[in-house]
């Protein structure tokens, strides 16, 4: 029998109630080995992963193309400030879900400059979410690939104890 890899680290999930609470220090989180299981557990591990990775992914992108949108905000509002309409100062802000609120073009400018920065923050968090959930993708697919060759190894030179 071979011997385990040196750099076989511990795994954390988390439950699904803990994975839908916010970050806090209270969250429990379970440490799974993953040398400790079959082949079977760690390919449903990797497939959820890559179910997770696709996700959060797009997710991602999403985030992205909210941030580019409200910075074209702001763009627009200062566009128009500069402008030549009679009433320059006094803009229709989307704060969300279909309202729209009249403000002058310096608030508005601040709003969408506090949304984009709210967006960046949630980009950078998801940022970190994937190369974390990539990392343990990763080492799912290593600890796979280690035990089948072990199995093929030890299928060719079969030994008794």
């Amino acid at each position: 029998m071979g011997k385990l890899r040196p750099d076989k680290r511990p795994f954390k999930f988390l439950t699904k109630e803990e994975n839908n609470m916010s970050t806090s220090t209270s969250a429990k989180q379970q440490t799974i080995e993953l040398s400790d299981l079959d082949l079977t557990q760690l390919a449903e591990i990797k497939k959820q992963l890559e179910e997770e990775l696709a996700h959060l992914t797009a997710s991602f992108e999403k985030l992205k193309q909210a941030q580019i949108r409200f910075q074209d905000c702001i763009d627009s509002v200062k566009t128009i400030k500069e402008g030549e309409l009679v009433d320059t100062d006094k803009v229709m802000v989307d704060v969300g879900t279909g309202y729209y609120v009249e403000k002058n073009s310096d608030d508005a400018i601040n709003f969408y400059t506090d949304k984009v920065e709210f967006v960046k923050k949630n980009v950078e968090t998801l940022r970190q979410t994937i190369l974390t959930k990539q990392s343990n993708l990763r080492s799912t697919i290593d600890i796979m690939q280690y035990k089948i060759s072990q199995g093929i190894a030890g299928a060719a030179n079969p030994q008794t104890k």
